[in-house]
């Protein structure tokens, strides 16, 4: 059995004006940050937090959504809540693909194959790779894991005449970049990335194992060979709680000499 490791000198204040649910959520966001509850954990059920407490479920309930906004915790679908572990940093500064990332993090690359076939493209890939009026492409829709834990879900697509044999000779499991590198001699080198933010809908949830409208990041890449012609046109949605953006920026001494007062 899982303990409610409640702190015996903190009882729950009553009637000071901060909702009951709040302090809770706090009491639990403090265990979990200073590790008390270590990641991959499960959190004790809504019901002993309740009965150890002295609140009702519905209290607990809503603590324990605000913890899974915040991205502290993470549901399994049939299994429980877990203690989300350090948020993954997503890799700006060099064109990784996500079995080289997921690797970089010492995990374990997966995927999980959707759909992977040709077909007319969208107007939206059309433009970005530059296609004929006829030209058709691979999309490759997967579920990307680091070892057991669904990360993202992936869209990609790539000019058929680039690699037109590739429904043929590529393993869905196995990382894209290499066998556009060891089969068709194309190596990505540039991409260029935008990102935003949303929610999960129904189908994205079910597939990343999250609850239906938790924080997602939205990715569009299209990334270039090395003769600068655009190969890969991809949409991604990408877990919230599992990942953080971080760019590291640097200032030329140039930049601050030019600036007027250096300011």
């Amino acid at each position: 059995m899982t303990a409610v490791r409640t702190h015996p000198t903190l009882p729950l204040h009553r009637g000071n004006g901060l909702p009951l649910y709040q302090q809770i959520q706090q009491r639990l966001a403090h265990q979990i940050q200073s590790g008390v509850y270590k990641p991959s954990e499960p959190l004790p059920s809504i019901q002993k937090i309740a009965a150890q407490m002295g609140v009702s479920q519905m209290t607990v309930r809503q603590a324990v959504k605000s913890l899974s906004e915040l991205g502290l915790i993470y549901s399994r679908q049939g299994k429980g809540t877990y203690i989300s572990g350090v948020k993954l940093e997503k890799e700006f500064r060099h064109v990784l693909s996500f079995s080289e990332e997921a690797r970089a993090h010492g995990a374990t690359p997966h995927s999980r194959l959707i759909s992977f076939k040709m077909q007319k493209p969208t107007p939206e890939t059309h433009a970005a790779l530059g296609l004929g009026e006829d030209e058709k492409v691979f999309r490759l829709h997967r579920v990307r894991y680091e070892d057991s834990m669904p990360i993202g879900i992936e869209c990609s697509c790539l000019a058929e005449s680039m690699c037109p044999d590739l429904l043929e000779t590529f393993d869905p499991d196995t990382s894209l970049y290499e066998k556009l590198a060891s089969r068709y001699g194309i190596q990505l080198t540039i991409t260029e990335e935008v990102i935003e933010v949303g929610k999960a809908n129904a189908e994205e949830a079910r597939l990343l194992k999250v609850p239906r409208q938790s924080p997602v990041f939205l990715f569009t890449r299209l990334s270039f060979g090395e003769d600068g012609r655009p190969v890969e046109h991809v949409k991604s949605t990408y877990r919230g709680d599992r990942y953080k953006i971080v760019n590291r920026l640097m200032r030329t001494k140039r930049a601050v000499m030019s600036s007027p007062n250096g300011m």
